[in-house]
């Protein structure tokens, strides 16, 4: 039997298309870029989060001489809201690096730990990928990793 996987999403044009709390999201994403630890690969990343209680927070991607002792900037974050605020459910994640203009996509990891949140809130994350004039949004972080991993 075949079965087929189908992925809708939301693409925009920056800052033009893409509505106005998630123009600030995004941008938040991009501060954070200049925050981020990446010696090596030169690449920063940044991820910003608006949770429940409309409280925004960001974080960067860390990298370690000890590689791959580093943690990308999505993780980073859902870690740190997860444990310090659990009872508020992260509504939207933005993810953006510097320098790119594509769109900054999230590795396997972070998809699944976006799902594992998912999962613990008990409610779906909206997930923002800009680029420097372009983003694409998904409803939901399953739409980014359609076969979890499930204990």
């Amino acid at each position: 039997m075949k079965k087929r996987v189908v992925c809708e999403y939301d693409h925009y044009t920056l800052p033009d298309e893409m509505p106005e709390e998630d123009r600030v999201l995004v941008e938040e994403a991009r501060k954070a870029t200049r925050q981020a630890q990446a010696p090596y690969s030169k690449f920063r990343v940044g991820a910003a989060a608006r949770l429940a209680s409309g409280r925004i927070l960001h974080a960067g991607n860390v990298e370690s001489e000890v590689y791959p002792a580093g943690l990308c900037a999505e993780r980073s974050l859902m870690f740190y809201l997860q444990t310090n605020f659990p009872d508020d459910p992260i509504r939207t994640l933005a993810i953006a690096s510097d320098p790119s203009p594509r769109e900054c996509y999230p590795c396997g990891q972070c998809r699944q730990v976006m799902v594992d949140v998912e999962r613990r809130q008990g409610s779906p994350m909206r997930v923002i990928m800009a680029g420097t004039e372009t983003a694409s949004v998904v409803d939901t972080a399953e739409k980014l990793l359609p076969f979890t991993f499930v204990l």
